[in-house]
C-alpha cells in the first residue's frame, strides 16, 4: 500500500502550526539559538529519535531505518536582528528580532518529516539524518557541524533542504537546475598614501583618488571580464577616509563583496581583484593590504538528485505545481557546504497568497508565511526521503 504524505502531513498539521507560531514568537539570532535548540531535543525525546548536540546550538537528529543507506534533511534556525512590524496573534516577542526568512517554518517542517518518518522508520530502507543548523544567516553553521562529522558514522549519501519563497503560490514549487545560489567573498582594501595640505596635493600620496580608481578599475573586472551570460557581482559598500576637508589622508578604507556563480568564477574574479588593485595603488605611488574572506560557496543541485526531487513532487502535487526556475538567485545559502561535500538537492516551497495578503519580502519586517505550506513541506521532504531510500 502506498504511503500518503499528504494526509500523513495533514493529520499534524495543527501541532506543527502551534510549534511554528512558537518559534516566531521566540526568535534567537545565530549560535544564540538556545530556546529553540531545546525545544527542538524536547520534541526529538517525546517522539523517541535518538540525537546529538553539535555547532553549540545545533542538533543532529537520527531515524535508524533498515539497511546503510542513509539521506539528510536539513533545517536552519536563526532569526534576523529586525522589528517584526505584523499585526497578527504570534508576531515576535523579542524586540529587535524577528524570524524574518522562513527559519522558524524550515525547523517546523523537519520536525514535522522526522515524526512522520519515525512513524514509519519500519518501512525505510536506511536511515534518515535531521540537521538542525545554527547561525545561517551569519557564517553558516553548515560548515561548523561538517567539521564536526555530522555526515559520518553513518556517512550520509545524499542531502536535502528547502527554502520558503514568498514569490511562489502555496502549494507549488521551484526549482533550479545547476547552479541555485551565488558564493560569496567579501573583502576589505586598505590603500595607504602620504598625507599633505589639502592646498599642496603634489607633496603627498592621495589615497583618496587611488580608491576612487580602485572603484572603477574594479568593476571592469565585471564587465569586460566575466561572460555577459555568467552572473557577477563586485560591490564596493564602504569607503572610509579622511578627517578634514582640506587635509588629504594617510589611508582610505574600501569594503565589499564579491559574488560569484561558479567555480571558476569564483578563483578568477578573487585573482583579478588582487592584480586590479595592486596595480592600480603601485602605479599611483601608494601601498595596499587586501584581505579577501572565505564565506559560502556557491550552492549546485545535483542532475540526479534533482530528477528525483521533480519525480517525488510531481507523484505529491503534481506536475502542474513544479515551476522550474531559470535563474538562480545572487544571495548565498549555508545549505551550499552540504552541496559541496555530497549529491544534494535545493528546492524552493510556495508560501505566497495574495488574499491572505501574504506577499511581502523575505529580511522584510512584515515578512509571513501561508501555514498552509507546511504541511506540503513536511510531505515533500518525507517523500522524497523515502523514495530515496527505496
Amino acid at each position: 500500500m502506498e504511503l500518503d504524505f499528504l494526509k500523513l502531513s495533514e493529520n499534524i498539521k495543527d501541532e506543527i502550526v502551534s510549534i511554528r507560531r512558537d518559534f516566531h514568537m521566540n526568535p534567537e539570532l545565530g549560535y544564540e539559538e538556545n530556546r529553540t535548540s531545546q525545544k527542538i531535543k524536547d520534541f526529538l525525546q517525546k517522539e523517541g529519535i535518538e540525537y546529538t548536540e553539535t555547532a553549540k546550538t545545533g542538533i543532529c537528529g537520527i531515524i535508524k531505518g533498515n539497511g546503510n543507506k542513509t539521506i539528510g534533511l536539513r533545517a536552519d534556525m536563526d532569526a534576523l536582528p529586525l522589528e517584526d512590524r505584523k499585526n497578527c496573534d504570534y508576531c515576535s516577542k523579542v524586540k529587535g528580532k524577528m524570524h524574518a526568512c522562513g527559519h522558524d517554518a524550515h525547523t517546523s517542517i523537519l520536525l514535522g518529516a522526522a515524526k512522520i518518518l519515525n512513524s514509519i522508520k519500519d518501512k525505510l530502507n536506511g536511515n534518515v539524518k535531521l540537521f538542525f543548523e545554527p547561525a545561517e544567516e551569519t557564517t553558516g553553521g553548515a560548515k561548523v557541524m561538517i567539521k564536526e562529522g555530522v555526515l559520518e558514522n553513518p556517512q550520509v549519501d545524499n542531502v536535502i533542504g528547502l527554502h520558503v519563497d514568498e514569490n511562489i503560490e502555496v502549494g507549488k514549487i521551484g526549482v533550479k537546475r545547476g547552479v541555485v545560489n551565488a558564493a560569496s567573498n567579501p573583502f576589505t582594501i586598505k590603500i595607504k598614501g602620504k598625507g599633505a595640505h589639502g592646498a599642496r596635493p603634489h607633496t603627498g600620496i592621495d589615497p583618496v583618488v587611488i580608491a576612487s580608481s580602485v572603484v572603477i578599475a574594479l568593476q571592469n573586472v565585471i564587465s569586460r571580464e566575466i561572460s555577459p551570460t555568467d552572473a557577477a557581482v563586485i560591490t564596493i559598500g564602504t569607503i572610509h577616509g579622511g578627517t578634514a576637508q582640506n587635509i588629504i589622508p594617510e589611508e582610505v578604507t574600501i569594503s565589499g563583496i564579491m559574488r560569484t556563480m561558479t567555480t571558476e568564477n569564483r578563483a578568477y574574479v578573487k585573482k583579478r581583484l588582487v592584480e586590479v588593485v595592486e596595480g592600480t595603488v603601485h602605479a599611483m605611488r601608494g601601498e595596499c593590504e587586501i584581505d579577501i574572506e572565505e564565506s559560502y560557496p556557491c550552492l549546485y543541485n545535483d542532475d540526479d538528485m534533482l530528477e528525483k526531487v521533480l519525480s517525488a513532487a510531481d507523484s505529491l502535487i503534481g506536475k502542474e505545481n513544479v515551476k522550474i526556475l531559470e535563474n538562480p538567485s545572487l544571495g548565498v545559502e549555508s545549505f551550499a557546504y552540504f552541496s559541496m561535500e555530497r549529491p544534494s538537492a535545493f528546492y524552493y516551497l510556495g508560501c505566497r497568497n495574495e488574499e491572505k495578503g501574504i506577499v511581502n519580502p523575505a529580511h522584510g519586517s512584515l515578512f509571513d508565511i501561508d501555514e498552509d505550506c507546511l504541511p506540503v513541506g513536511i510531505a515533500l521532504q518525507c517523500k522524497i526521503a523515502y523514495e530515496l531510500l527505496r
